[in-house]
């Protein structure tokens, strides 16, 4: 079955050039020039990945993102301009799984969605292997991407159940940023420490949202993260 991608920009000739080298690798292309049209077109026909420019009229990037991430955990891609850092941040801590700023190459776009897809499971195998974990009240199922916290689902992104899976398989051990961005992104992905901040935050969101006394994830300032100990 093709992989289908939606593809989010108010630039025709970004639409366009990027639409062309998705499709000769294979790939069936959902375009939307208008923002809102997208949230109600990738609501109504989900792809298996979407790549939002943050800069649009009406309802930019971030704000369809929050729309989205209330309804849908799909992939998002932004695409960024290099004076977007504020943007980059907010996006990825509400859940984007990763960003590419403009002017990019396509080439290394089409590497950042391969490798959020195959973490997604959609191409190249399996993203996540091993047993349920199983820590006090959390449990992670691997196989079927599903968390739960005291019984009640939480839904996570592919890249934030990654992250809380390399943290909780060894609770009391110390993971820093560089073995964290391993953990979910790969070696051949290179982002800033701050992608991973970023994520925490919107992990440790997501939980208190139904148990405002989770206190699982711990800082160690200058050094990582660890899941605590029960």
């Amino acid at each position: 079955m093709t992989t289908r991608l939606a593809l989010v920009d108010d630039d025709q000739n970004i639409l366009t050039s990027v639409s062309l080298m998705l499709e000769a690798e294979g790939y069936e292309v959902d375009t939307y020039f208008d923002s809102e049209q997208a949230l109600s077109g990738l609501l109504r026909k989900p792809p298996a990945l979407a790549i939002l420019d943050i800069k649009m009229p009406r309802l930019d990037g971030t704000e369809l993102l929050n729309k989205l991430r209330q309804r849908s955990a799909l992939p998002v891609i932004f695409l960024t301009s290099k004076d977007d850092e504020l943007d980059e941040a907010l996006g990825l801590g509400m859940g984007a799984d990763d960003y590419i700023t403009k002017p990019f190459s396509q080439r290394l776009l089409l590497a950042r969605i391969k490798a959020v897809l195959r973490r997604a499971g959609l191409e190249g195998g399996e993203p996540f292997s091993g047993a349920v974990v199983s820590q006090g009240d959390l449990v992670l199922d691997p196989d079927k991407h599903l968390c739960s916290w005291k019984g009640l689902e939480v839904k996570l992104t592919v890249t934030e159940f990654l992250l809380l899976q390399a943290l909780a398989v060894r609770p009391g051990h110390v993971k820093n940023r560089d073995q964290l961005l391993d953990a979910a992104y790969g070696d051949t992905i290179f982002l800033e420490d701050r992608t991973i901040d970023s994520h925490i935050k919107r992990i440790r969101r997501k939980f208190r949202a139904s148990d405002p006394a989770f206190d699982k994830i711990e800082t160690l300032y200058g050094i990582g993260y660890k899941y605590k100990v029960d």
